[in-house]
C-alpha cells in the first residue's frame, strides 16, 4: 500500500507506475475521494464541536435542546456517507502498485526483462540427444504423476527413492550456506486467514484465482511461505537495534495455476502443490538495497555451488507484480527445451507490505517509522531436481549427483 501523503504529492509518478506495471486504478478518483474524506471529516469535527459546546451550556434552553439534536442527527446521517467512501477508497488503495525504481527497465511483459548476465557452462553431453527429466525420472522410478494423478488429479507427482534423498540434501546445503549471512530458519504454518493473505499484496493482481481459499474457515493456503513470514510481525512494532531480520522458510505451498492452461502440463515443472524454501528480510529503509543485494548473492551462491548454468534477469516493470519496487530473476538452463527456466526470484518491496500489515520499527530517536520487506528463493525443490537430473544426466541414463550434495546423501549418482 502507497501512503497516502505520497498519492497526493506525486500523483503522476503513480499514474506512471499503473501504466508501467499494467495495473488499472483511477488515481484521480482515488485522490477526489481523499479529498471527499478529509472534507466530510472536517464538517463533522465542526459539528461536533458544536455539539459539545452546546452541551457544556446546558439545556435548559428549549432552542438549544432541538440545535443540539439537529447536530447529532446530521452527524448520524454523514456517517454512512463516510463509511462508503472510506471502504471505497480503501479498495482502490489497495490495488496500487508499488513504485518501480528509477533503475527499473519499463518494458510491457515479460518478452521485454534484460538479460544481465550468463553464468557457468552449458552440459557437453556425449551422447546425441539428452533425455527431458520425466524420463530419466520414470526409468528410475524417481517420479510418479501417474498415480499421483489417480490420488490426487493433475499436477501433482510423488517424488521417491534417491530423489526424495537429493530434495533433503538441497534443505540441508540451504541451511548450511545461510547460517553465515545469520538467517534463522523457520517452518512457518501453510493457513492464513484472509486479511494476513492480502497483506503481502499479491491477491489483488491475480484476482484470487491462483490461490486456494476456504470459505467456511476464511483461510488461504499460502502460496509461498513468504506470506507467512511477512505476516508474522502483523501489526507489532519492532526495535531498530534487532534489524536486519532475516529468516529462511521452509514449507509446502499451493497454487491453482489458473493461468497457465496448456503450459507444463505434464510433469512436476509447473504443479498444484510444491516445497519452496524462501528468504524474508525485515530492514530499516536505508539498508533495503544492500539487503536485496544480499539476498540475490545467496542465491547465485547455491546455484553456482551446484554448478547449474543460469541466466540473470532484471525484471521490467510490466513482469514486476504489485509489491515489488525492484526484482531479479534467475533461469536455469534446461537441456530438453534447450532454453532457460526460471528458478529463482528475489524481490525488494520497500514499506508496501509493510504499510499493509502495519509492521514499522522504533528508531533510536523514538520516532516510529515502516520497516521494508524483502524476499527471495533459496529453492524451489521441484524445479531444482529437474535442473539437476536434466544438467547432470549420463550416457545410460544415470544422474550424476553435484558434489557438494554428496556428503548430505551418502551415494554419487542416481541410478537403477
Amino acid at each position: 500500500m502507497l501512503d497516502i501523503n505520497f498519492i497526493r504529492e506525486n500523483s503522476q509518478k503513480v499514474k506512471v507506475a499503473c501504466k508501467n506495471k499494467n495495473v488499472n486504478v483511477d488515481v484521480d478518483r482515488v485522490l477526489g475521494l481523499d479529498k471527499e474524506k478529509r472534507e466530510l471529516m472536517t464538517e463533522m469535527e465542526i459539528l461536533k464541536a458544536e455539539q459539545n459546546k452546546i452541551s457544556r451550556g446546558g439545556a435548559e434552553n428549549k432552542d438549544i435542546f432541538v440545535q443540539a439534536k439537529e447536530i447529532k442527527e446530521k452527524i448520524k446521517s454523514m456517517e454512512p456517507q463516510l463509511e462508503g467512501v472510506n471502504a471505497e477508497l480503501k479498495s482502490l488503495l489497495l490495488r496500487l502498485p508499488n513504485i518501480p525504481f528509477d533503475e527499473v527497465p519499463v518494458g510491457k511483459d515479460d518478452s521485454e526483462n534484460v538479460v544481465v548476465r550468463h553464468v557457468g557452462h552449458k552440459p557437453m553431453f556425449m551422447f546425441s540427444k539428452p533425455q527431458n527429466y520425466m524420463d530419466l525420472g520414470e526409468n528410475l522410478d524417481l517420479i510418479d504423476t501417474e498415480r499421483a494423478g489417480k490420488v490426487s488429479g493433475p499436477r501433482f507427482g510423488y517424488i521417491k527413492g534417491d530423489l526424495a534423498m537429493l530434495q533433503f540434501a538441497l534443505i540441508q546445503l540451504v541451511m548450511e550456506t545461510v547460517k553465515k549471512d545469520k538467517f534463522i530458519p523457520i517452518i512457518p504454518p501453510v493457513l492464513l486467514k484472509e486479511e494476513m493473505a492480502k497483506g503481502t499484496g499479491y491477491l489483488e493482481a491475480t484476482d484470487e484465482k491462483e490461490a486456494y481459499y476456504f470459505a467456511e474457515d476464511k483461510v488461504f493456503l499460502a502460496g509461498t511461505s513468504e506470506q507467512s513470514l511477512v505476516a508474522m510481525y502483523a501489526g507489532e512494532i519492532l526495535d531498530e537495534s534487532d534489524l536486519p531480520l532475516r529468516y529462511v522458510g521452509y514449507s509446502t505451498c499451493f497454487r491453482r495455476e489458473a493461468g497457465s492452461y496448456g503450459k507444463d502440463t505434464k510433469g512436476i515443472l509447473r504443479v498444484h502443490q510444491f516445497d519452496k524454501l524462501e528468504m524474508v528480510i525485515f530492514s530499516k529503509p536505508d539498508e533495503s538495497k544492500k539487503e536485496h543485494e544480499l539476498i540475490f548473492s545467496v542465491e547465485e551462491k547455491l546455484m553456482k555451488a551446484l554448478k547449474l548454468p543460469y541466466q540473470v534477469i532484471n525484471i521490467c516493470t510490466g513482469d514486476l507484480g504489485a509489491p515489488a519496487a525492484k526484482k531479479y530473476d534467475i533461469e536455469a538452463w534446461l537441456p530438453s527445451e534447450e532454453k532457460y527456466r526460471e528458478t529463482h526470484s528475489c524481490s525488494n518491496c520497500t514499506d508496501f507490505q509493510a504499510r499493509r500489515l502495519n509492521i514499522r520499527y522504533r528508531d533510536k530517536s523514538g520516532k516510529i517509522n515502516f520497516v521494508h520487506t524483502l524476499n527471495g528463493t533459496a529453492f524451489a525443490i521441484g524445479r531444482i531436481l529437474i535442473m539437476i537430473m536434466e544438467n547432470y544426466q549420463q550416457k545410460d541414463g544415470s544422474i550424476k549427483v553435484p558434489k557438494v550434495l554428496q556428503k548430505y546423501t551418502g551415494f554419487k549418482v542416481i541410478k537403477s
